[in-house]
């Protein structure tokens, strides 16, 4: 029971304010307050502790892959995922008002962001700074005060941080899209005959010959669509992998059932994270 109302109205993400996770919180839960966390274990941590209603969590991205460290929290968490957001990434650079483009020679931003502008930054022959983050660079380039220096990051965070867009989507692919799942203290599963549903668990198959493959088949005899699975070792084990496992249909549906059954008897743990609806990105 959440015994702070204020929390009711708060979503935490990870990073500063003007983040791309700010961006998302701000489309997928408008007019809300947002609670920007240092890391995102303090994220999931200010959810569970009631600091925030719901958390905003990236989990993966089509150009860089899975994001670092969510899969390792996701099972310990306590929390639950009630729903996803598919968020197409816009990076752009930004430097002070008095700058221009011609007078940046280096540019900051969070590492992964950098990666996605390769092109662009090769292009303009900068210099590359890393920081933590990309709001964060923005921040730092308007209190640095020096016209040679941009950042990449949101319009938002230009926004916030009174500096001036050089460039727009400067980013080199322009599938470039985040997925988001946002976390909460207690489940929200859709209604059993909503049709666009997803399913998230989180299970240890048994070190046993064929067992990965054997669990699985219950999946295929009745008629479940898995839209992803991952595999990632936890505890520094090489012999037995902990899987991540994304499929349609509502956790309560019959076959459904049935396929988790025979999964759960080749499985050591069989979690399920979440029961919500699909976005419509997936369509």
């Amino acid at each position: 029971m959440n015994n702070n109302p204020k929390s009711s109205n708060k979503i935490a993400f990870q990073g500063q304010l003007g983040a791309n996770s700010h961006v998302a919180c701000k489309i997928y839960f408008p007019d809300r307050e947002y609670l920007p966390c240092n890391n995102f274990e303090d994220a999931f941590n200010a959810v569970k502790n009631n600091e925030a209603k719901y958390g905003m969590i990236p989990i993966e991205n089509s150009v860089m892959g899975r994001v670092a460290d969510i899969h390792n929290l996701l099972p310990e968490s306590g929390l639950f995922i009630v729903g996803e957001y598919f968020h197409r990434v816009e990076h752009h650079l930004m430097a002070l008002k008095n700058s221009s483009l011609q007078e940046i020679k280096t540019v900051m931003s969070q590492l992964p962001a950098l990666s996605q502008c390769k092109k662009f930054i090769k292009k303009n022959n900068f210099t590359e700074i890393t920081a933590a983050d990309t709001a964060g660079s923005a921040k730092e380039v308007a209190s640095l005060g020096d016209r040679s220096i941009g950042a990449i990051a949101s319009s938002l965070a230009a926004e916030i941080y009174n500096l001036k867009i050089m460039s727009s989507n400067i980013e080199d692919a322009d599938h470039n899209t985040t997925r988001f799942i946002i976390m909460s203290n207690k489940a929200e599963s859709p209604a059993l005959n909503d049709k666009k549903v997803i399913t998230s668990i989180i299970f240890k198959i048994r070190n046993v010959p064929a067992a990965l493959y054997k669990g699985l088949g219950g999946f295929a005899t009745n008629g479940v669509n898995i839209t992803k699975l991952e595999s990632y070792l936890v505890d520094g084990n090489f012999t037995a992998a902990q899987f991540y496992a994304d499929f349609e249909g509502h956790q309560d549906l019959k076959h459904v059932k049935l396929a988790l059954e025979e999964l759960s008897f080749y499985s050591k743990e069989l979690k399920i994270l979440g029961c919500y609806h699909s976005d419509p990105y997936r369509n």
